[in-house]
């Protein structure tokens, strides 16, 4: 039983090995590319959604 479980144990520890090595990391470029991407999408979404929250609001008082 507790061999069955160490061998187990071993097995899962050498596939997480092989995975890892199977991965491929960005590179700082690729990072700071992505980031600038993600930031500036932000950016604008806020802009929208201010612009359309605006005129929701405007619209809400004109009909209260």
């Amino acid at each position: 039983m507790v061999k069955n479980f160490i061998a187990t144990i071993r097995e899962f520890f050498n596939d997480v090995r092989g995975e890892l090595k199977k991965v491929s990391f960005p590179t700082r470029a690729e990072t700071i590319g992505s980031t600038t991407v993600v930031i500036v999408f932000c950016i604008i979404m806020s802009l929208y959604l201010s612009f359309v929250d605006s005129i929701l609001v405007w619209v809400v008082s004109k009909i209260l």
